[in-house]
């Protein structure tokens, strides 16, 4: 596991203290002052100077309180002018707290070898194969970015077109599942403006980080799964200037490479390297998307799961979430009887139909 840089700006020096700087302001006046007191410094037996006995002498020097008063005055001026010359300052306190862990990076996961890619897009497949056509193309990007040497797993943003309720969601997270990252799903539906996912500047009135920025300050990993699911139906949010928030434009130097390496966060307003966000699009129709998020993301398109992938899914799923044979053999009965009717169920409702069985498996039995 690698940890990179986040946060691309200097942050304060933890040693440069007051404290710190007084005392190395003391220790330089000192040895200025030495020989004019007579204090010269103790030999070795080989002639050499003992600095270990000569620092001890000169730390027993005791300085005028006038002179003692002036280093501390120094010393509080010099981490001043430094603390307001730092692009944290303008920050509030508890915001700069919230920054200050990224001075030590953050990890980055990857995938150590081809074999483990071919391992990963396996297991994805097994438990999705009617999205072979996305399974393929994260299958042979982990490949390239391990081919490469990348520090961590590196993916093109990908857009998974499809019509509702096939499981495009539910592909990305567990893609982040198998890979070890942590994910977020981003509804475009509920929060269509900008502000949600990439914050607002401050000054407004409720202005926050968005939830990127706050994901990686919180799990502290450089490529999360970022899921902006039906990013097609997102609208656009005005401010009384007539400022345009859009959901899509605000994505755009977020999925382009060497811009989201240096992409500047609009309530901090500071810079961070989101170049390695493994970004997971969704829609129901690609056609209603502008072309410029298109020409980042060429669509994959894909088709609804026949009944055999509905039924390996709910056997798949179940036996993970330790559902009894009975309650699985319950679900494959329901799907089947559905299909004979011609309402062969969407991935989810059998999700609902497993949490329905899990929920009733787990309850307390009654006395």
């Amino acid at each position: 596991m690698t940890r990179i840089p986040f946060a691309l700006f200097p942050f304060p020096d933890p040693d440069l203290t007051e404290k710190a700087i007084e005392r190395r302001l003391r220790q330089h006046l000192v040895r200025l002052i030495a020989p004019k007191i007579g204090i010269e410094p103790p030999l070795n037996a080989d002639g050499t100077i003992d600095e270990a006995g000569h620092e001890v002498m000169l730390e027993s020097v005791d300085l005028p309180y006038a002179k003692t008063k002036r280093l501390r005055e120094r010393a509080a001026r010099i981490v001043e002018r430094r603390t307001a010359k730092s692009p944290l300052s303008r920050l509030k306190t508890e915001d700069r707290k919230r920054i200050m862990p990224l001075r030590d990076g953050v990890e980055l996961i990857g995938v150590p070898n081809e074999h483990r890619a071919d391992e990963l897009a396996a297991a994805l497949h097994a438990e999705f194969p009617w999205m072979g056509a996305a399974t393929e193309v994260v299958w042979h990007a982990m490949r390239r970015s391990v081919q490469r040497g990348d520090a961590g797993l590196r993916l093109p943003p990908i857009l998974l077109d499809g019509p509702p309720g096939i499981g495009k969601s539910h592909w990305a997270r567990r893609l982040g599942t198998l890979i070890g990252v942590p994910s977020m799903v981003y509804d475009a539906t509920t929060e269509n403006a900008s502000f949600g996912l990439v914050g607002s500047q401050r000054g407004w009135g409720n202005s926050a980080p968005g939830r990127l920025v706050n994901l990686i300050l919180t799990k502290r990993v450089a490529n999360p799964v970022v899921v902006v699911d039906e990013v097609e139906k997102a609208g656009t949010a005005q401010s009384d200037k007539g400022r345009s928030f859009d959901l899509t434009a605000a994505l755009l130097p977020l999925l382009e490479p060497l811009s989201a390496r240096s992409w500047t966060c609009p309530y901090f307003e500071l810079p961070f390297d989101m170049g390695w966000i493994i970004w997971v699009l969704t829609s129901n129709d690609c056609r209603l998307l502008p072309d410029p998020l298109l020409s980042r993301c060429p669509p994959i398109r894909l088709g609804p799961p026949v009944l055999a992938h509905l039924l390996g899914f709910a056997a798949h799923e179940g036996e993970r979430r330790g559902l009894s044979p009975e309650a699985i053999d319950a679900i494959r009965a329901a799907l089947e009887w559905a299909e004979r009717q011609d309402r062969l169920p969407t991935l989810r409702t059998v999700l609902r139909m497993l949490d329905r069985a899990e929920q009733m498996q787990r309850r307390p039995l009654l006395q």
